[in-house]
């Protein structure tokens, strides 16, 4: 069986998927992140916090939410249904890095933890780094000569 017959049966019985549905889910969901770590921000600046200050509470806030519903597996059920809404704030980073420490934790801390930490954010941080390093670089050289 050639690949185009093998993709024509794939589609023909694989389940539509409702894209529009998904879509309005994720801008759902991923707006009200939004809007609650904008809330969680104005909160800390109301108690006197300085904008940066408050904008670091802000995110600490939403890391520690983000990992404590994981922890509790309630993230799991929400981003099944708002997909990338909840991938893209920084709680999906929260939980992308406390999900394998999690439920690696009974293989022990060094094992377990340990090594499973970084198995789903390792490679964003490697990456994300080498590419902050080379796009510094290219503003760097461009500001040599121009």
């Amino acid at each position: 069986m050639d690949k185009q017959k093998y993709a024509e049966i794939v589609k023909k019985n694989s389940p539509k998927s409702p894209d529009l549905k998904n879509c309005v889910w994720a801008f759902l969901i991923g707006g009200f992140i939004c809007a609650a770590g904008e809330g969680l921000c104005e909160l800390y600046g109301f108690l006197g916090f300085g904008k940066k200050d408050a904008g670091t509470l802000c995110s600490v806030t939403l890391i520690f939410i983000g990992v404590f519903l994981t922890a509790i597996h309630v993230y799991e059920k929400i981003a099944k249904r708002a997909g990338a809404g909840t991938l893209v704030p920084i709680t999906g980073f929260s939980n992308a890095m406390s999900s394998p420490a999690i439920e690696f934790k009974s293989e022990g801390f060094i094992p377990g933890v340990g090594a499973k930490l970084f198995n789903v954010a390792g490679p964003i941080i490697v990456y994300g780094t080498a590419a902050s390093v080379l796009y510094g670089g290219a503003v760097y050289l461009w500001g040599l000569f121009y």
